[in-house]
């Protein structure tokens, strides 16, 4: 009877050992299994999917805030000299809210102060002046873009729509011209307009100026929206502001200079008054009516085309700046529709 009862008891021991190793290795495998799920091996728990790249093309509109503006005033542009661009992208994701965007920008600004001042108003004098000019802008710009609702998962899992801020730094080249009175579009930086290449005299308004560089820096910034369209595609709307080191988007920044001093084709593009018709209002009648002749008999209208430090031909304490409206299509490079919905 010892014997059985101890046998029962030994059986009873086994038993209780077994299921409690049961359930150790059963919370092991929990355990395990936690661990595997949460595994972030060398990359930290990094998703590669979580950065991608991006490719894109946009449709701009560019518009221009100078000296050859209806008011003078920073904020004045046409509305009507809004100018088609077409832009490229490239774009890499590496954070929740941060993205970084290559460019180029493709477009015209343009202005034209017969077609924006009024002749009749207190902006006559802009109407006198006659000055106008086109700018084919080749830009590069790369800006860092922060979104405000961020982006936790892969490029599977992105958010619907998130607005944005953008900031960066731009080089462009630009070009001046104006189409002289043939109809022919000519270069205005080499001609000197405002004297840069003429012998002025040391007492001159415009002493000491330097021609400009055609090729200029810019900072770049503005605002957008992005949409998601499917798993690889998005559409984004911005506005984005050119803030610039250079007045000269327009060939128009300072005083007029001695006509004498300049060459013959300078001259044509810098006093173009000559060209108004001076019965197009009665602002425009006084304006005209006020002569003063230079020193080789030929009559300008006074405070025009003749040098003194009064007679401005642009204000160079206000820099030139331009706008560019965008509407931009983007395609996630390396991902397909059947990776997406099966990974």
């Amino acid at each position: 009877m010892r014997k059985f009862t101890f046998l029962i008891f030994i059986i009873s021991l086994l038993c209780v050992g077994h299921e409690a190793s049961a359930q150790m290795s059963r919370k092991k495998i929990k355990k395990n299994n936690r661990s595997i799920s949460h595994y972030k091996g060398k990359k930290r728990g990094f998703d590669p999917n979580k950065k991608y790249n991006a490719v894109g093309i946009s449709l701009n509109a560019m518009n221009y805030y100078g000296d050859i503006a209806p008011l003078p005033r920073k904020a004045s542009t046409d509305i009507a000299f809004t100018r088609p661009a077409i832009g490229f992208s490239y774009t890499h994701r590496f954070g929740p809210f941060y993205q970084l965007t290559g460019s180029f920008t493709y477009g015209t600004l343009a202005g034209s102060d017969a077609e924006s001042a009024d002749p009749s108003g207190d902006n006559a004098y802009r109407f006198v002046r006659n000055l106008s000019f086109r700018n084919r802008v080749k830009e590069l710009a790369v800006v860092g873009t922060f979104d405000l609702f961020p982006n936790q998962g892969t490029y599977i899992s992105r958010v619907k729509w998130t607005p944005y801020a953008f900031l960066g730094l731009a080089v462009f080249h630009h070009n001046p011209q104006a189409k002289g009175v043939d109809g022919k579009w000519v270069d205005l930086q080499p001609l000197g307009t405002e004297g840069q290449f003429a012998n002025l005299p040391s007492d001159a308004a415009n002493a000491g100026i330097k021609p400009y560089n055609r090729i200029q820096f810019a900072i770049p910034f503005g605002i957008g929206a992005r949409f998601r369209i499917n798993e690889v595609m998005d559409i984004s709307g911005e506005f984005g502001f050119r803030y610039l080191f250079t007045d000269y988007i327009d060939d128009v920044s300072r005083n007029y200079v001695d006509l004498t001093l300049l060459s013959p084709e300078a001259r044509a593009f810098s006093y173009r008054s000559n060209e108004v018709n001076p019965t197009a209002s009665e602002a425009v009648a006084a304006i005209a009516s006020k002569t003063f002749t230079l020193s080789d008999g030929t009559i300008v209208y006074a405070g025009y085309g003749h040098e003194h430090p009064d007679n401005k031909r642009g204000n160079k304490n206000d820099r030139d700046t331009y706008t560019i409206t965008t509407i931009r299509l983007t395609y996630i490079l390396g991902k397909t529709f059947h990776r997406a919905k099966f990974r």
